[in-house]
């Protein structure tokens, strides 16, 4: 991604259009969650159901702290050995949320690796979404080309910014559940179990 390429999509998100980068697992589209309008966009672009939820990118821990009622230490343990980078964790959300971006009272999130998408939520300095680049139901894009063929009349109105590039595809961020000292795994993913154990060695993991 390019200085000016990253100047677009910061415009873009300013004035609340869903930006397509490649995170370090697939291509993401990226809002600002406070802007109520923005994830209108979001979720008119994707065909989504809002009771899903949406996970959000953080560029650190103190823009994380902004979503969650508290951090528990086991939260913040497996932040400390897996972030940057693709283990996506759910706590109970601030109760300010907007409730689209939440699933069952929680919010999941994560600081993603070296990525197009991690570049931007930097700069941006605060949270942005990161649901999958693709309509709902269809296949999670890797390449710019596949998210300008899912999206060509938004990319072409402006109602959607494509910053170019390839993801690595492959398996998506692995989502946990964090409860006081228990974890759930919610999704599989790129950080496996066995991953997780050494962290957690006393805590219940299922």
């Amino acid at each position: 991604m390019t200085d000016d390429e990253l100047a677009v999509a910061l415009d873009a998100l300013a004035r609340g259009a869903p930006v397509a980068a490649a995170t370090e697992t697939f291509f993401g589209l990226l809002v600002d969650p406070t802007k109520p309008r923005a994830l209108d966009a979001l979720f008119a672009l994707k065909g989504r159901d809002a009771e899903k939820g949406v996970a959000l990118l953080v560029p650190g821990k103190a823009a994380w702290r902004s979503l969650v009622d508290e951090i528990p230490e086991l939260a913040e343990t497996l932040a400390d050995h897996f972030w940057p980078g693709p283990l996506t964790i759910a706590l109970a959300a601030r109760p300010d949320l907007d409730p689209r971006l939440t699933v069952g009272g929680t919010v999941a999130a994560r600081s993603p690796g070296p990525s197009d998408a991690a570049r931007i939520v930097a700069a941006f300095g605060a949270p942005l979404t990161a649901t999958s680049a693709n309509r709902a139901g269809a296949p999670a894009a890797v390449t710019g080309d596949e998210v300008a063929a899912a999206f060509p009349d938004e990319l072409a109105a402006g109602a959607l910014v494509l910053v170019p590039g390839v993801a690595p595809g492959g398996e998506p961020s692995t989502l946990v559940a964090v409860t006081g000292g228990r974890i759930d795994i919610v999704r599989s993913g790129r950080i496996r179990e066995s991953d997780l154990l050494p962290l957690v060695p006393s805590s219940p993991l299922r």
